[in-house]
């Protein structure tokens, strides 16, 4: 099975479990995503990412460059508790 097949065997079974309604809006959302040209405009694999600052778990500024200087860098991002 390929991995689009898994993907869509678990969109089928999550959708089963929602009402007509909610699965609607999420269509449309998605749609709504397509036709606004946003995948055109985010990074693509391989792209270089932009210069960027941030703070550390102890509040020390770093930045993308420093850590670059060092080797690959990985950056991963958390959205948080659903």
């Amino acid at each position: 099975m390929s991995l689009q097949d898994e993907l869509n065997a678990l969109r089928a079974k999550s959708e089963a479990r929602l009402p007509e309604e909610k699965i609607a809006v999420m269509h449309r959302a998605t749609e709504d995503l397509e036709k606004s040209g946003l995948i055109d405009r985010v990074p693509k694999v391989g792209d270089k990412a932009p210069e960027f600052t941030f703070n550390n778990t102890e509040g020390i500024v770093l930045s993308s460059r420093s850590l670059l200087e060092r080797g690959p860098m990985v950056l991963s991002f958390y959205r948080g508790g659903w």
